[in-house]
């Protein structure tokens, strides 16, 4: 087996692994498994994306979570088809074209032919698909783009035509006007979830205008009415005030007009008085109340038109007056509020009501698709309503009517795509009725699971219960024409489901559905002969095609009904927060109405990626790293664990930090792989020990006692039951975390406690224990991460499949077929994800390893205190536990405590027993305030004092009792209503230096008294880090031997610090002892030597390949010989004869030469150690 590199590239190696995938077409063949088990199918939906833009972040993010959950499916036994789609049709797609061509109107796109328009559209729908494709492959989503579905197919469109036809039949489809967000740029009204998109801040003209009130007695009296939007003012038809609020008139004493407005609001007039400088006694110089009133009052009260354009229209004797409705509210203007029907939602809701116009009837509206005044306003004829403002209140002001000019700076709704202003256009649309079947689409989101359920209870839940009206007609050309077919009148409509129905009316056949193809296409009336009904003019909100795409992908029902009926709706979707408004309402709507069920039964709503300042990511500002940059310098696995593991993942923000994706690479992947490689080291160095091959074993793994190993493989079952439990809940944002603590606990903990034992320093056979432990921990844990990191789970699985006994299998394309098995399988992504084995569990185990790190992590704490290096040991570390189970105990006192000892380099530990607690600790307590304070009242001082009062036993006691009584009144919950926490009671004594858990139910202490003995052991242990290095520096394996020596500067401390720990340095380099550098053989080729500082002394530290070391005095010829002779071949004792110049000599190993320094240093007895 291969070593592995000690740095691993890892972007480079993904992109090698997505070649071989590509290759070995490693999606399909993992779909094909699937089919050919019979998996059951897990359904699920990829919304479309526009494909006229290269993907974002937020794409990123949401194609990971995709990604993470279907790979999950596939692994758990589940078949899923994964296939990709794109929204076709649409405003994003016109207005680049109206960019491109330079149109300002929607005549302009007539006269060139809706045809070539159409043709333009349709050849930058797919431009960047092939992008879309290199960057989501890249990332590693698996999904199907050979096999898309696009929505502007003509299959897509027909299945949309069979959606709205189902809706009319069932009498949801109705015409009708509406007030919509209008994108003059665009010439389209946009729904209410697109206008909440763009909002700026910008500054508008606001004005108040005097309406004359006519018919009263009383003459030059004037209803005031405030707007920012003096270009609505000539289409004004009404007045409308609350109906309980307070008016008053008044008598303007500088102009000596009586205005009515908002007795709230006089200050809009008067904004000095407002200030705290006014003087209240002036009052009576500016105005006086005459009357008040009640808005009802003022109900029906007719006035003077502004201008006189729509006065003579057949409706306007209803016009012209004063209505009320409670939308009318006093926090800004005067109370009273003008109405232009045609251009707010509220003003016409109220003019309908109240008769000011009539549903289904016409509505004075002069301005057209684009934002221009038609003839109908003659002085603003041609211009744009926002160009047009200062002309109508020069218009205003010439009449008499202006009564106040001033600027409003306010946030206001921008076109999305053009980045121009919207208004409020009333368009005759077509309408799902949405509010008839509210209260079903309310009932069965209740029967979704969102994640986080607050997104489904809290923001859709509202939406849905609010719910309008869903205009999803568009006056555009570039979408799925509405089917509808009708006379000029309306009083025969017909509505088409499908291309066989249109053909079996009409006589033409068509494969195309757009509208340069079927608008020409009439059928004969069935009412009137020799008439014709033609197709309305409208297409569809392209919201509306992807709420089809259930049905539409699959061209249901004409094709794969059976399939499409028995997996909807779909077990998952996924996309951001806000979709809330967007897709996964529309598909909620559809669903319901056609089916009356759900679309889906689980979803993910994912938060936004923002940029690290917080501010929304923007290629003009520049403000964020582009995605491929990042995943080209870190790996897409670290780019997905980083999103993952963040708040986006449950709906919240994330300001995206370059710092976090390589802090994923920092403290994850790469202590992962550092384990891993050390592994793979260890079995090679274990097969050129033993002459064997490795072959995992699970029967071997189960045979294990080592108390670390009985952990591991505890905490790998909790893992493996938490991570099935949490996806099974879609909630990926625990599963990372998790991952990760596991992940840093096999290599901080694992792997630092098992070093010795993987290296065979303790025997080979425990070595192969700790190996076949330690491969099954990888393997479980690199099958259970692969969904979410599948390139480093691909990398390490190809190692460790050789290692299986099933390997073999393999060949001859053994590894793309059934049944799958970790070794023969060529995938790791083929394989079934680690089954949870409650055999393995041992809590005990777990709990006592919890401990252990407690302990190692307080004992460190000390050492820092007290700056003691951990290369020089401690005497003694004692342990105080507060109530410990008798498990732990036991094995911290036994098989656990030899971990201890090592990680703490310590001599000794001990465990204090209950009954000698109060000499090394004392219970400390404390009220807990929040919850004693409104108890205790007065009291608490008196109840602190006794609390903090009490003896170690007094608080064991009371402790165990679980209550306290302060007097005969007041009693304390122990539990609940009292801290407590142990406190080294020896914290004066040099000797000792303790720390305590934060929790207060541990306290470590230690000896830090430093004698000759212990200080010798810290040099020793100083010279075999040197030495690890100089090997690591020479890129030596494990398997390599090598030859130590050492030179002091001055005197020969390090000389008595190795005799007295021989042992322990033999143990740590592999039996070789570090001899003086004097006794070196003349032969040995130095691979590494550094001058260091080993406890105050310069020592010169070498390694040297290992080499005989010839006798003293050793002839020329002898010594030339020698050179020759491999020590690592040679024999104890071994008898070598050669013949220079005629003379014959014989050598023995052990008495002319020896086969290393150590063995002539003991053979001589050249030191006396």
């Amino acid at each position: 087996m291969t070593s592995l590199p000690p740095q691993l590239d890892f972007p480079k190696t993904e992109e090698e692994i997505c070649a071989n995938w590509a290759k070995n077409e490693t999606f399909k063949t993992q779909d094909r498994l699937s089919r050919e088990r019979g998996d059951e199918e897990f359904s699920f939906y990829d919304g479309p994306p526009f494909a006229t833009g290269l993907p974002h972040y937020g794409h990123i993010l949401a194609g990971t979570i995709k990604d993470v959950v279907t790979r999950y499916a596939c692994m758990n036994g589940y078949s899923v088809t994964r296939r990709a789609g794109w929204d076709c049709h649409g405003l994003p797609v016109e207005y680049e074209i109206d960019q491109m061509l330079n149109i300002t109107h929607r005549d302009q796109v007539l006269e060139m032919g809706i045809d070539k328009y159409n043709a333009t559209c349709r050849g930058i729908v797919t431009r960047y698909t092939s992008e879309w494709e290199t960057t989501i492959t890249r990332l590693g989503r698996w999904i199907d783009f050979k096999n898309d579905y696009k929505t502007m197919d003509a299959n897509f469109m027909e299945s949309v035509w069979w959606v709205f036809q189902t809706l009319f039949d069932k009498g949801l489809v109705y015409q009708g006007y509406k007030v919509m967000p209008f994108s003059t740029a665009c010439g389209t009204p946009i729904s209410n979830f697109e206008a909440g998109l763009n909002y700026k801040d910008v500054r508008d003209p606001a004005v108040v205008v005097s309406f004359p009130v006519v018919g009263m007695e009383e003459e030059g009296v004037n209803l005031v009415a405030w707007t920012t939007t003096p270009w609505t003012l000539p289409s004004n038809l009404a007045l409308c005030v609350h109906p309980t609020l307070e008016y008053i008139q008044i008598l303007d004493k500088k102009s000596g007009k009586r205005y009515v407005l908002a007795k709230s609001r006089v200050s809009q007039l008067y904004p000095q008085i407002k200030s705290k400088k006014f003087k209240k006694e002036t009052l009576p110089d500016i105005y006086t109340v005459e009357k008040t009133f009640v808005g009802k009052d003022l109900v029906g009260w007719k006035y003077q038109p502004l201008f006189d354009f729509f006065a003579n229209e057949p409706d306007s004797p209803q016009y012209f007056r004063v209505l009320s409705d409670t939308y009318v509210t006093d926090d800004s203007g005067t109370g009273i509020v003008h109405q232009a029907p045609a251009f707010g939602e509220d003003d016409y809701r109220v003019c309908l009501v109240h008769k000011i116009i009539i549903k289904g009837g016409d509505i004075p509206c002069p301005v057209d698709s684009n934002g221009i005044f038609t003839a109908k306003i003659p002085p603003v004829q041609g211009k744009n309503v926002k160009d047009a403002d200062e002309t109508l209140i020069a218009l205003v002001k010439a009449a008499g009517r202006l009564v106040q000019k001033d600027n409003y700076d306010h946030s206001y709704p921008f076109c999305w795509r053009s980045d121009t202003p919207l208004i409020y256009k009333a368009v005759p649309s077509w309408f799902i009725r949405v509010e008839e079947i509210r209260d079903k689409i309310v009932a069965n989101n209740k029967d979704t699971y969102w994640v986080p359920g607050s997104v489904k209870t809290g923001r859709f839940h509202a939406w849905l219960t609010d719910a309008r009206d869903w205009a999803v007609s568009r006056n555009r050309f570039w979408g799925t024409p509405i089917p509808i077919w009708a006379n000029e009148d309306m009083t025969e409509v017909i509505c088409i489901g499908s291309v066989e129905q249109l053909f079996k009316l009409s006589g033409v056949k068509v494969t195309d559905l757009h509208r340069e193809t079927i608008d020409s296409i009439t059928i004969p009336s069935q009412k009137t002969p020799g008439q014709v009904l033609k197709r309305i003019d409208e297409v569809f909100d392209c919201w509306f095609e992807s709420g089809s795409m259930p049905y539409a992908q699959k061209h249901y029902p004409f094709e794969n009904k059976e399939s499409f009926e028995k997996t909807f709706p779909a077990d998952f979707i996924a996309e951001g927060i806000d979709q809330t408004r967007g897709w996964f309402y529309t598909l909620m709507v559809l669903s319901t109405a056609l089916f009356d069920k759900p679309a889906f039964k689980n979803l993910i709503a994912n938060g936004m990626v923002l940029a690290s300042d917080g501010k929304k990511m923007s290629k003009r500002l520049k403000n964020y790293p582009e995605p491929t940059v990042i995943i080209n310098k870190y790996g897409a696995d670290a780019v997905r664990m980083y999103l993952i593991n963040s708040p986006v993942v449950r709906a919240e923000s994330l300001k995206f930090q370059e710092s976090g994706v390589f802090g994923v690479l920092k403290e994850v992947f790469l202590p992962w792989y550092n384990a891993f490689r050390l592994f793979l080291q260890n079995i090679e160095r274990w097969e050129l020990d033993t002459e064997k091959k490795f072959i995992a074993s699970s029967e071997l793994v189960d045979t294990t006692t080592n108390p670390t190993d009985i952990w591991m493989l505890a905490a790998t079952q909790n893992l493996i039951q938490f991570v099935r439990q949490e996806m099974d809940a879609y909630r990926l944002y625990t599963v990372m975390p998790a991952l990760v603590s596991y992940v840093t606990q096999l290599t901080n903990w694992y792997v630092r406690l098992n070093r010795d034992r993987l290296k065979g320093i303790v025997g080979n056979s425990e070595a192969e224990i700790a190996l076949q432990v330690f491969y099954d921990i990888l393997l479980d844990v690199t099958v259970l991460m692969a969904p979410f990191t599948p390139f480093l789970t691909e990398y390490l699985y190809q190692f460790l499949r050789k290692l299986q006994p099933s390997y073999p299998e393999a060949a001859n394309g053994g590894g793309s077929s059934l049944p799958v098995k970790a070794g023969k399988s060529d995938s790791v992504h083929f394989l079934h994800l680690p089954k949870f084995n409650e055999g393995r569990m041992n809590e005990d185990a777990v709990a006592a390893m919890k401990v252990l790190q407690g302990i190692v992590e307080q004992g460190r704490n000390v050492r820092e205190k007290r700056t003691i290096s951990t290369k020089y040991p401690v005497k003694q570390v004692v342990i105080i536990m507060r109530n410990p189970s008798a498990s732990v105990v036991e094995a911290i006192k036994g098989p656990l405590s030899k971990y201890i000892l090592s990680e703490l380099n310590a001599w000794d530990l001990k465990i204090v027993p209950k009954e000698e607690e109060k000499d090394w600790v004392k219970m400390s307590m404390l009220p807990n305030s929040k919850l004693l304070g409104k108890k205790l009242g007065k009291k608490m001082g008196m109840a602190t004092k006794i609390i903090k009062g009490m003896t170690h036993e007094e608080a064991l006691a009371c402790l165990e009792l679980g209550e306290l009584k302060i007097d005969d009144t007041i009693t304390i919950n122990t539990a609940t209503e009292i801290l407590s926490k142990l406190d080294f009671a020896k914290e004066n004594d040099p000797q000792w230096e303790a720390t305590a858990s934060p929790e207060g139910d541990l306290v470590v202490a230690v000896d830090c008294d430093q004698d000759a003995d212990i200080l010798d052991n810290g040099k020793s242990r100083e010279l075999v880090n040197h030495t690890q290095m100089l090997r690591k520096n020479a890129g030596l394996s494990a398997s390599d031997t090598v030859e130590v020596f050492f030179a002091e500067d001055v005197g020969e401390s390090m000389l008595q610090a190795v005799a007295k720990n021989a042992a322990f340095l033999q143990g740590k380099l592999r039996g070789v002892t570090p001899l003086p550098k004097a006794l070196c053989s003349p032969f040995a080729v130095t691979l590494g030597s550094d001058t260091v500082d080993v406890g105050g002394t310069k020592l010169e530290v070498s390694i040297t390949q290992p080499c005989v070391s010839p006798k003293d005095g050793a002839e020329e010829a002898v010594l030339a010989f020698l050179r020759t002779l491999d020590p690592l071949t040679m024999a104890e004792g071994q008898v070598e004869t050669f013949v220079v110049d005629g003379k014959e000599y014989v050598l023995t190993e052990g008495t002319d030469f020896w086969s290393t320094a150590v063995r002539k240093a003991k053979s001589l007895k050249t030191l006396v150690w």
